[in-house]
């Protein structure tokens, strides 16, 4: 199976469904860890599932996906805090999981500043806290915002719960007039104990508690997370919260020269820094103090999961900027994953939004890291037989069966994976497991399709599972967002037979307008939230085409897909007519996927879609074969008929010469490196493609340009040379 294959033994289309499987995966658990406080799965599970995507998208960088996992930074804000638009944006770091991969970030440097391997280039090191990052703002030294990281742009406004940490400054003196300080809220391990037993003690006091369990939190950082971000500020005074201050964002002047002296700042205005932040001259440093730490680790009396490592010149790091969601400039070193051994009491099948059958382990309770953990994923029916979809052996060909003594996998947080099977223990009667060939909520038939690693129901809307999960997403908070319109609601009125499609929703007040009444003397609901509900519903009739397009919860197509689309084409009426063309009567009549496929390729309108960039070839054969499946395509447009699409276009620099057109670099450049230009390009407001066309404006050539300008002249398409294209956008 390709999930399980090396990277450099896939084949393209391997590559392609395991970076589809990627995206859909980590951004779920993204959602979970980040926005409802609950993860499903651990941290180290998390890390080599991106780690992978990373590694194939390098390898296959024609593939790399709109939604792909390498862009997304936290996720949607809570609807229960107001927002807080970022002055600068607060991202997450990328990740070194080997000593090599630290040397590489030191090469890469090196590289993009164009600096010798002999030229001196120190870095600050510190241990990376395993807590909620925080922003806090300060004007003339008075805290007025305390605000969370969110999706990286916007964040949760946690001001009232920033104040009752002690830790956290109220005022401070000879400060810059506008100062962010950004660091992690957390909780040493005695008071997280001390906590959880105070909320044990409270239980037991209770008369009478019925069948009410206490409510302990599984780990300090979840503890952290839900003390910082509860709705009433007096809960979060009760909570022991810390703070680490480690970086900062908007500032009227700057804090130092460098990395290590801005903090050592920041610790002379008052906050808390962590004593073993050092400067390391080189990567042989930064390593030595990377296991002096986690010798430590244990003695800390706090939770951290790896060290990070930043360039310490601060004009070096402006240069090097940042990527889409990392900085160039830090790199955070993790820590190696935990492990368990415990019995596999039983394989459930669960189905999801697409179809696919996920088997999970349900485990004797065992503790890893200090977690209780009865939960794990077992990926796919290969995993299980302990082969690949090629047939090749893994974990040396051993099975895993009911009954078995398992190698639990992870490094913080609830759902882990299993890692290996001890076959010694595996008792007399234990069997096979047979993977189920139809689907366990429908009976429809589960369908594996060549080169895929998952079986699916066939079974579509039919099937209970999927329609209620495509509800659920539709509904989602990066969706429409329906106001009282949840998972628990959607479940409920799928079960009752009044919304089966997306479009039912806006049909409720109609059909059921007698439906006040009804839905009012329901378990749950009063007249209030019966009016609210079809008023909410109202106001959703409205949505901007790229939530509209995530909305529909067609295979790999993610939030940044959809906005990528969105921008592009500016309408649905547009994107809709550039799909229908894809879609021929040949392709439709054609016998197999794989003949369809070669139809399709010939259609102009294929080759438009494959042309925007960040957009791939299996993303588009996902959209084209929606839009020509009549019952999905009937669902599509019952749905278009009760809304109104707004028109998304594209941002753009007004004062920009190059806002809204599309450039293409070719060939060496010699002033800045391929990266800088693109990003310079992209924060002018235009699009940077990698390929020409004729919706191509203009190309910058450097020396060595071949097939890209041979094809821009042919084309028409204005050409300029690195010093050109310097002069046009004022850096000359």
């Amino acid at each position: 199976m390709a999930r399980s294959k090396a990277v450099q033994s896939l084949t393209a289309e391997e590559a392609a469904s395991e970076l589809a499987r990627l995206a859909q995966v980590l951004t779920e658990a993204n959602r979970a860890y980040h926005a409802d406080d609950a993860p499903v799965m651990s941290d180290a599970e998390y890390d080599v599932l991106k780690r992978r995507n990373s590694e194939i998208e390098a390898s296959f960088p024609n593939l790399v996906r709109p939604d792909t996992p390498s862009e997304q930074v936290g996720t949607t804000p809570s609807e229960g805090f107001s927002k807080v638009r970022h002055a600068v944006r607060m991202l997450s770091l990328g990740n070194a999981f080997e000593d090599e991969d630290v040397a590489e970030f030191d090469r890469s440097i090196r590289s993009y500043l164009g600096l010798p391997s002999e030229a001196p280039l120190a870095y600050t090191a510190e241990p990376k806290i395993d807590g909620l990052s925080l922003s806090l703002r300060y004007e003339k030294g008075r805290l007025v915002q305390a605000a969370t990281r969110g999706d990286g742009s916007v964040g949760e406004n946690v001001t009232a719960n920033a104040r009752t940490i002690g830790d956290v400054p109220q005022t401070i003196e000879n400060a810059p007039e506008i100062l962010e300080v950004r660091g992690e809220v957390y909780m040493s391990h005695a008071d997280f104990e001390a906590l959880n037993d105070r909320i044990l003690a409270e239980h037991a006091s209770i008369p009478n508690p019925g069948k009410r369990v206490a409510k302990t939190f599984a780990n300090p950082r979840n503890a952290a997370a839900g003390s910082l971000r509860q709705l009433d500020s007096a809960i979060t005074r009760e909570r022991p919260l810390r703070f680490f201050a480690y970086a900062w964002g908007e500032l009227s002047e700057p804090l130092a020269e460098t990395q290590l002296a801005a903090i050592e700042r920041l610790a002379a205005l008052g906050f808390p820094t962590n004593p073993l932040t050092i400067l390391c001259p080189d990567p042989e440093a930064m390593l030595h103090h990377y296991r002096d730490i986690e010798v430590q680790r244990a003695s800390l009396g706090y939770d951290i999961d790896g060290v990070v490592y930043k360039v310490d010149d601060l004009a070096y790091q402006a240069r090097l900027g940042f990527r889409s969601t990392t900085p160039r400039w830090a790199i955070a070193h993790k820590f190696p994953a935990e492990l368990a051994w415990t019995r596999l009491e039983e394989i459930d099948i669960q189905v999801g939004r697409t179809g696919a059958l996920s088997p999970v382990a349900r485990l004797s309770p065992v503790t890893v890291g200090g977690v209780v953990v009865s939960n794990a994923t077992l990926h796919n029916e290969d995993y299980i037989a302990g082969r690949d979809n090629s047939g090749a052996a893994i974990r040396d060909g051993r099975d895993i069966r009911v009954g078995d003594w398992v190698q639990v996998y992870r490094a913080g947080d609830v759902i882990p994976k299993i890692a290996d099977v001890d076959i010694s223990k595996r008792p007399s009667d234990a069997e096979p497991f047979a993977f189920p060939h139809q689907c366990p909520v429908c009976g429809s038939d589960a369908i594996r399709e060549e080169g895929d690693s998952v079986r699916r129901c066939s079974g579509g809307m039919i099937c209970a599972a999927q329609a209620v999960e495509k509800l659920k997403h539709f509904v989602s908070r990066a969706a429409f967002d329906i106001e009282g319109l949840g998972a628990k609601q959607v479940e409920q009125f799928y079960r009752d037979g009044w919304v089966k499609t997306p479009a039912d929703i806006f049909d409720l007040e109609e059909n059921y307008g007698s439906g006040l009444q009804q839905l009012q003397n329901r378990d749950g609901w009063g007249e209030k939230s019966a009016t609210n509900l079809f008023r909410a519903i109202e106001e959703k009739r409205r949505i901007p085409l790229n939530r509209f397009l995530f909305a529909l919860g067609l295979r790999h197509l993610g939030e940044v897909a959809s906005a990528t689309l969105a921008r592009h084409f500016g309408s649905w009426d547009v994107l809709k007519a550039v799909i229908d063309g894809a879609i021929s009567e040949p392709a439709t009549q054609a016998e197999d996927a794989k003949a369809r496929k070669a139809v399709l390729e010939q259609s102009p309108n294929w080759a438009e879609l494959l042309s925007v960039d960040g957009i791939g070839e299996t993303l588009v054969q996902s959209l084209v074969t929606a839009m020509a499946q009549p019952a999905e395509r009937e669902m599509i447009d019952a749905l278009v008929a009760r809304l109104q699409i707004e028109d998304v276009s594209a941002p753009q620099a007004s004062d920009s010469p190059v806002a809204g057109k599309t450039v293409v670099f070719t060939g060496t450049l010699e002033k800045m490196t391929r990266a800088e230009a693109k990003a310079r390009a992209e924060a002018l407001g235009a699009k940077v493609s990698g390929s020409v066309s004729k919706k191509t404006d203009l190309l910058v050539a450097g020396p060595g340009a071949g097939s890209k300008a041979k094809k821009a002249a042919e084309l028409g398409i204005e050409t300029l040379d690195e010093d050109g294209w310097l002069v046009l956008i004022g850096q000359a």
